[in-house]
């Protein structure tokens, strides 16, 4: 008998989302843990030596579930993603998102920040950093550091207190993408990269870091749609065309 195949997720993580979205649209039957509702759910992967999600899981194995073409080889079944955009592509839809963010967090009212995202203990303050700090993180694996799950979710400092602050924070990382760009060659793309679900290539990290933030930018749409508030010229999907987006927003 197969042993049951589990994914562990948590509302609100895009790379969860769009593994979940990969496992229902293959055909895959598989048991799922919001470890966020299920205390047990972060004791059950401690048993695997882990801590971050989306993981999924048969028997003793495990894996992260960031990229897609991982999971269809440990699940033994089809790989059916589309050809990706070049380096060159995906940063000029990184820029584009970006700066899409900035306005977007800008509109979030000052007395509204501190909400509570939709079954997950996050705010929309750190909604806004995060979608910024996904971009800093990869520049700064690129220039040799490890990427980790900590990193990328580190919390912002506590002079970071409205959206404009949110919005000055990310005029920075622009700066350093910019920077990064006119630095580079398409050939860059092989280079390895070292991060928590294993040595990836650029490549992978940018495309991952890419659609990441601009999932991240939807759930800002999302969040001023709650507000009622229209948003400063939304993304339409052309803006987005090319990366592999989950389908829904928002998942719990």
């Amino acid at each position: 008998m197969t042993d049951p195949i589990t994914l562990y997720w948590q509302p609100g993580c895009t790379s969860c989302l769009r593994a979940k979205e990969f496992l229902s649209e293959s055909g895959v039957r598989f048991q799922s843990v919001n470890v966020v509702e299920d205390a047990s759910g972060f004791e059950q992967l401690a048993g695997y030596g882990v801590q971050a999600v989306p993981v999924i899981t048969q028997g003793d194995r495990f894996i992260f579930a960031q990229v897609l073409s991982e999971v269809a080889n440990f699940l033994n079944i089809e790989d059916n993603s589309t050809a990706p955009l070049s380096v060159s592509e995906l940063i000029l839809k990184l820029q584009f998102v970006l700066v899409a963010a900035r306005r977007y967090i800008r509109q979030i009212p000052v007395t509204c920040l501190n909400h509570t995202l939709p079954g997950r203990p996050r705010t929309y303050r750190e909604l806004g950093y995060h979608i910024f700090r996904v971009a800093e993180c990869f520049v700064k694996v690129t220039e040799g550091d490890t990427l980790t799950d900590e990193d990328l979710n580190a919390s912002p400092n506590s002079n970071i207190e409205n959206g404009a602050d949110i919005a000055t924070y990310g005029s920075g990382v622009l700066k350093k993408i910019n920077s990064w760009r006119e630095d580079t060659t398409e050939n860059i793309g092989s280079r390895l990269m070292t991060t928590y679900f294993g040595k990836q290539t650029l490549h992978v990290v940018l495309e991952r870091t890419t659609w990441h933030s601009a999932q991240h930018t939807r759930q800002l749409l999302m969040v001023l749609e709650i507000l009622g508030i229209e948003p400063d010229g939304p993304l339409s999907a052309q803006d987005l065309a090319g990366l592999p987006m989950p389908k829904g927003v928002w998942d719990h």
